[in-house]
């Protein structure tokens, strides 16, 4: 099995046409992918990709959800904690930020999750009724 780094899942779905390099390394990031050998993305590798294609690229959340979708159903890759990975991604699909869906669904054997990010996620937590529910200290 072979562990994937951020920039190699960078490079197999986002297209930088203007990077002579990032277009030989896209060739070699696709053959590796669609080779049918055992893959393995880990959460922390997930989360920094979508902070690439957002914040870097300008993806939208209905892109970020596609590449998602697209990694999860790929039967070649595991991904680690997939059912934290899948309640996360509906969750950010509903409104949250993903790396707080996937911090809440990585908690979902407790009681609660404290949060201080009261009006991006506490609050929004609260309205979608996510189990466990989402309280701000006082």
């Amino acid at each position: 099995m072979i562990g994937l780094d951020t920039n190699v899942l960078a490079r197999y779905y986002i297209q930088d046409e203007g990077n002579p390099a990032a277009l030989k390394q896209r060739e070699a990031a696709r053959r590796l992918m669609e080779s049918g050998r055992p893959l393995m993305v880990c959460k922390t590798v997930l989360l920094e990709l979508e902070w690439v294609m957002r914040g870097y690229y300008k993806f939208s959340a209905a892109e970020i959800a596609g590449v998602m979708h697209h990694l999860l159903a790929s039967p070649q890759v595991t991904v680690e904690d997939r059912d934290s990975i899948v309640q996360a991604l509906s969750h950010c699909e509903a409104g949250l930020d993903l790396a707080d869906a996937l911090h809440h669904a990585s908690y979902r054997g407790c009681d609660s999750m404290a949060s201080f990010d009261d009006k991006q996620f506490a609050r929004r937590a609260r309205r979608m009724g996510l189990s466990p529910r989402v309280v701000v200290p006082e």
